[in-house]
């Protein structure tokens, strides 16, 4: 057994070895398993899942505009020979990420808080510096091989808690990027800022746009009792905007000078597109949910989070001890309601049975018992099957809850013709600041959900207290 085992570590060494290759960004040499045909392919098929979880832009023009962008810094940076593909996804995410082999992603949410083409070519480069540095890559290979080892200390020792230990190990070097990683993509990304022409510095304003939203979303939490949630490759805490090292990279950057800015630009890209929901993926409008192209609306009660997923719908309470998920289906015609759900659900044992029909919509509603009880419902609407599952978490019964989890079904409806237009989005706007306008008299003309006057500083880079002036073009929401 202990010849096999020194056999194996053997192999194991001599793949390590062969999975040394240098690195084309750094010129250093990093540990890698895949190749970087392996890499492209692998980035390929990541892709297909992505397209399947999200949806793009419906804007043409705007998804252009990006591509024109990602694609002028891609010539610019250390790996230029890669086919890169950048992708604008329809979600109010404050979020960006790239995935092995150049494929870029950032969210309509993030393009919202940023001013000008120099902060969007700085979001890309960034990303693109974690292609370039094969950061994902790298990870790849590291936690590979503390899987192969965990199994060969398993197998030579038979001790399956060594291979746990390793694993543990394992997690936290893919868990993300780290500090010094993101430091080296802001690095790499600042250098591909100056060579396509653009102003470095614009690295450090994105980082203050990031830091803005932590800060009110920090404020936010503590103000409703809640945890703040992580925000952008988990940045904000690590990686403040007056952190020393940052400003020492884009210090060191060549050719590093003043460049593009290209604000106006920018913003009439921008000029019209979604904020927070889109018309594709549903509004939220107080305690209202509006689809238009589904031809539906639903409430849920007072002090309840909504959460819009794009293949699902998340109604929970304030302490998000009850939830309530609706999903949707094709339906099948030549079942009923009942039928449907028995189907779904197989031998499972039901009670509190009863049929459902509102506004024209007919459903049928069940309660599987037990202790971990849950509240179920089908409604059919048009071509579609809407499935509702609802549970309370811990040990308080449904009871608590099941009058709530029946009022949101319930309150499922064809729309009217006066809540169409509830169902659009609201869109961002140019607006030229007039003599005597504040940021209080413009937030009060704007359709914020809500804390207009904060949204409309984070919109324009004024957080926490800035001020616009007579003549300023500004982003409203209308």
């Amino acid at each position: 057994m202990m010849s096999c085992v020194r056999s194996v570590l053997a192999l194991l060494l001599l793949g390590l070895l062969a999975g040394c290759a240098v690195n084309p960004a750094t010129g250093k040499t990093d540990f890698v398993m895949m190749s970087e045909r392996d890499e492209v392919s692998l980035g390929q098929r990541y892709h297909q899942e992505v397209l399947k979880q999200y949806s793009l832009v419906e804007d043409q023009a705007l998804r252009a505009y990006v591509e024109r962008i990602g694609q002028r810094m891609a010539r610019a940076s250390h790996r230029s020979n890669l086919n890169y593909q950048f992708t604008v996804v329809d979600s109010p995410d404050v979020n960006a990420f790239a995935l092995p082999g150049g494929y870029i992603y950032i969210h309509r949410g993030l393009l919202s808080y940023l001013n000008t083409e120099a902060e969007l070519a700085a979001v890309l480069g960034h990303e693109i510096g974690h292609v370039t540095a094969r950061h994902s890559v790298r990870q790849h290979g590291q936690s590979t091989a503390l899987s192969v080892l965990a199994n060969v200390v398993a197998i030579g020792t038979g001790v399956g808690a060594a291979g746990d230990l390793t694993n543990v190990l394992g997690t936290a070097v893919v868990r993300g990027y780290g500090r010094d990683m993101e430091l080296e993509a802001d690095g790499f990304g600042a250098q591909y800022l100056a060579r396509a022409g653009y102003d470095p510095q614009a690295m450090i304003q994105v980082v203050r746009v990031l830091k803005a939203q932590e800060d009110y979303a920090k404020a936010r939490a503590a103000a409703q009792g809640k945890p703040v949630q992580t925000g952008y490759h988990g940045l904000f805490d690590t990686h403040p905007d007056n952190d020393r090292r940052l400003q020492e990279v884009i210090a060191k950057v060549p050719g590093g000078g003043a460049g593009e800015v290209n604000r106006e630009a920018f913003l009439q890209a921008l000029n019209g597109m979604a904020f927070g929901d889109s018309a594709a993926s549903g509004v939220r409008r107080g305690q209202r949910f509006y689809h238009a192209d589904l031809n539906f609306t639903l409430e849920y009660p007072a002090g309840w989070g909504i959460v819009n997923q794009p293949d699902k719908l998340i109604g929970h309470t304030s302490d998000e001890q009850a939830f309530i998920i609706m999903g949707m289906e094709d339906k099948d015609a030549r079942l009923t309601p009942e039928e449907f759900l028995r189907k779904k659900l197989g031998r499972e044992r039901l009670v509190d049975e009863f049929q459902l029909n509102q506004s024209g919509v007919t459903g049928y509603a069940a309660m599987i018992p037990g202790d971990k009880a849950r509240r179920l419902a089908v409604l059919y609407h048009d071509k579609y099957a809407y499935l509702f599952v609802a549970a309370v978490k811990g040990r308080a019964p449904i009871e608590t809850q099941d009058d709530q989890f029946l009022r949101v079904i319930r309150s499922f409806r064809p729309l009217t013709s006066k809540e169409k237009a509830l169902a659009q989005p609201l869109r961002i706007r140019l607006h030229t600041v007039k003599a005597g306008e504040t940021i209080r008299s413009l937030a009060a003309k704007s359709k914020f959900n809500d804390d207009g006057e904060n949204q409309l500083r984070l919109l324009n880079g004024l957080y926490p207290q800035g001020e616009v002036r007579a003549g300023q073009v500004i982003k409203v929401v209308k």
